[in-house]
Parts: structure tokens; C-alpha cells; sequence
């Protein structure tokens, strides 16, 4: 799939949408351990996946995903397809939010954080269910009837910052054995045609929680083991099968504590993915376009800023979107940019405090304001 439309700037989003009502009950019942019927389950999947793609279509959305429809969370889905987990869920610390108790009281207790399941690693990991991938991908290539298709799974290191390591010797040896499980479904989505996404919130994100303890020298250290990592899962997928998503953490905090992208990007330009997605629309990272006026982009990577903020309920003026684009396609390049959102709409089943109904204006937002940008190039 071309990531590069030489008539006009394309649209994708990060990943999760708003959920069915009723896939979500359905959903929350599996979390807490109350039985559903797993035909009952395939089927409301299927539908919500045909859903979401219809809607995108009718926002003019280009490159369309699932939804992350068969998924309870972007990240913690792992322990469903993975063996090797058990036991309590680990805890974890936001620095940004350990500043602000009110916040985090709010934050963790949204209805979908607060039912997350995240296990500690306590065995050898290997590949649990081979069909579920299988399966979500069967199920987009259906629905998108040939479009372009993307679809996000969890990388190494996201997956080693909510599920701790307490089997494995050290945290390198846990990454990389993170990395060869996960292979199998990086490889049965790139298999179907569709654009793998691997999301990265341990790359950003990753040095206000997972790594708060540690200096900048010391995260940067971190975070090239993770990319090292991410690189070996998807040794046999072609780059430009690739894209990769950026992230601060999609979650209504302060965020003050975000590591700057210019600490970061020389780093992230060494992983694999040939499109990288970043925040560039919420206000803690908005301004960063400017760091592409003296940093350069390689030639083998394309940008997808986020234009919209998928925490805030006001519907982004297709204008600014077109100005927001078109700040980024002068510096690199017309055809070297796609439009995007700075991060997932529900990240986890239930969380996310939009109305769809505006989740799906904010993306015809964004497509109108691609076909504004598109006209002025």
C-alpha cells in the first residue's frame, strides 16, 4: 500500500474508536470473568469492525483500521494471545499526575483504566491464540472492500512497561522474548495486506512513568534497547509495511512532564517503520513542528503529524487542520506527510470522554481540512 498520494494529502487516525454500547457490556463482562458466549462475541466484533469502517469512509477518512474492536485495551490485549502471564496486576506511577492527586483520582477513575488487566510476567512467553490475529485482520480486509487498511498491535516495549517482568533475568532478555512472541502477529497482519502499526508509548511516554527514576542519558539508553527490540519483531516486514505511532499517553493529565520530541527523534528515526506517528495537535506538543526546521527528516520516513486531539470535545476548524498540515509539508514535503490524530479515541473499552458522534465529526474535520491543504499544494 502506497503511504503517499502524489493527487492530495491522505487521512488515517491512531488506532481505537468508540465502541458499540453493546460490544462494550460484552467486552467488560470477558474482563471480569463473566461468561460470554464466543459466538455472540465474534459476531458483535464483526459488525462493530463494519461499523467503524462505513463511518470512516463517510468522514472521508483514506487509509481506514478497525477500531481495535476485538480489543479491551490497545496494550493489555497481549495477555489473551500470550502465555506467560499471571498472578496481580502491576502498579505504575504517572509523574505528571503524582503532582496533581485530584487528576490522577480522576484519571484512574475512568470506567475503562479502572477495569484494565495487566498481569506480571510470571513464565515463558509463547503464542497462546493464532487466531486471533488472524481473525481481526479476516475481518477488516472484509470490510474495507480493498481500501487501505492499517491495524495497531502493542510493541515490546509497551507491553514491558504495563506487564512487569518476574520471570525473566534481566530486562533485555524480557523485551526480546516479548519481541519473538509478538512476531507472529505482526507477521499474520502484514501477511493479510494490511499496514502494521506498532504502538510505542514506551518511547515517550515511557519517561514520566516506566523510567521517571532515571536521567535523560539514562531513558535514551532505555529506549534504544526498545527500538532494537521493535526492530528484531519486524525483521521479515518491509519497512514501508510499517508504521509506527509515537506517544505521550492518551489520557486528560497535565502532561508537564513529557520528554521533548528533539530528546527523542534521533532515536526514533532508527526504528524500522518507514511513517512515523506523533502527537503535533494538543497543547504540550502543538509547537514541535518547529523542530523540523533544523532537524532533518530521512529520506526513508514520512510524517503523520496529529491535526486533531482526541481528549478534547471541540471540533478542530478544518482551517487550522489545513494550516497545521501545510506547516509540515513545507518543511519535508508535500508528499511526505499524511494527516493523522495525536492518539486513540478509547483506548480502552469504555474510557475516552467524547460523544462518537463528535469522534466522527472531528475526523470529517480532519478530511476537510486535508482537502483544503490539498488544494493549496
Amino acid at each position: 500500500m502506497a503511504m503517499t498520494n502524489s493527487d492530495g494529502f491522505l487521512t488515517t487516525h491512531t488506532g481505537s474508536l468508540p465502541r458499540p454500547e453493546r460490544l462494550m457490556r460484552m467486552m467488560f463482562a470477558r474482563e471480569e470473568d463473566v461468561p460470554v458466549e464466543a459466538e455472540a462475541l465474534d459476531r458483535a466484533v464483526a459488525e462493530a469492525v463494519a461499523l467503524m469502517v462505513d463511518r470512516q469512509v463517510a468522514a472521508g477518512i483514506a487509509i481506514v483500521g478497525d477500531g481495535e474492536m476485538s480489543k479491551p485495551s490497545y496494550a493489555t490485549y497481549i495477555k489473551d494471545r500470550l502465555d506467560g502471564f499471571g498472578g496481580e496486576s502491576g502498579s505504575y506511577s504517572f509523574q505528571d499526575l503524582d503532582d496533581f492527586p485530584g487528576t490522577r483520582a480522576k484519571v484512574f477513575g475512568d470506567a475503562g483504566r479502572a477495569r484494565r488487566r495487566a498481569p506480571a510476567c510470571t513464565g515463558p512467553i509463547s503464542v497462546r491464540d493464532m487466531e486471533a490475529p488472524r481473525l481481526d485482520a479476516e475481518r477488516l480486509v472484509a470490510a474495507a472492500a480493498g481500501r487501505p487498511t492499517f491495524m495497531s498491535a502493542a510493541s515490546p516495549g509497551v507491553t514491558a512497561l504495563f506487564f512487569r517482568n518476574e520471570y525473566y533475568p534481566d530486562h533485555e532478555s524480557y523485551l526480546f522474548a516479548l519481541a519473538d512472541g509478538l512476531r507472529h502477529e505482526y507477521e499474520t497482519i502484514a501477511a493479510a495486506g494490511i499496514t502494521l502499526q506498532i504502538d510505542c508509548p514506551d518511547l515517550a511516554m515511557g519517561r514520566h512513568v516506566q523510567y521517571a527514576h532515571l536521567d535523560l542519558a539514562g531513558f535514551r539508553t532505555a529506549i534504544g534497547l526498545h527500538v532494537a527490540a521493535l526492530n528484531h519483531a519486524v525483521a521479515n516486514i518491509p519497512a514501508d509495511r510499517l508504521r509506527m505511532h509515537l506517544c505521550w499517553g492518551n489520557y486528560p493529565g497535565p502532561h508537564h512532564c513529557d520528554v521533548p520530541l528533539a530528546d527523542i527523534i534521533d532515536i526514533v528515526w532508527t526504528a524500522k517503520p518507514s511513517a512515523i506517528l506523533f502527537e503535533a495537535a494538543n497543547p504540550r506538543h502543538a509547537h514541535e513542528h518547529a523542530l523540523f526546521e533544523a532537524v532533518k527528516v530521512p529520506e526513508d520516513k514520512i510524517l503523520v503529524p496529529g491535526l486533531i486531539e482526541p481528549q478534547s470535545t471541540y471540533i478542530e476548524h478544518p482551517e487550522l487542520i489545513a494550516q497545521r498540515l501545510s506547516r509540515y509539508a513545507n518543511l519535508v514535503g508535500r508528499e511526505r506527510v499524511i494527516a493523522g490524530v495525536d492518539c486513540g479515541f478509547s483506548i480502552h473499552v469504555g474510557s475516552g470522554g467524547l460523544d462518537p458522534e463528535v469522534v466522527w465529526a472531528k475526523l470529517a474535520a480532519l478530511a476537510e481540512g486535508a482537502a483544503i491543504a490539498s488544494r493549496r499544494f
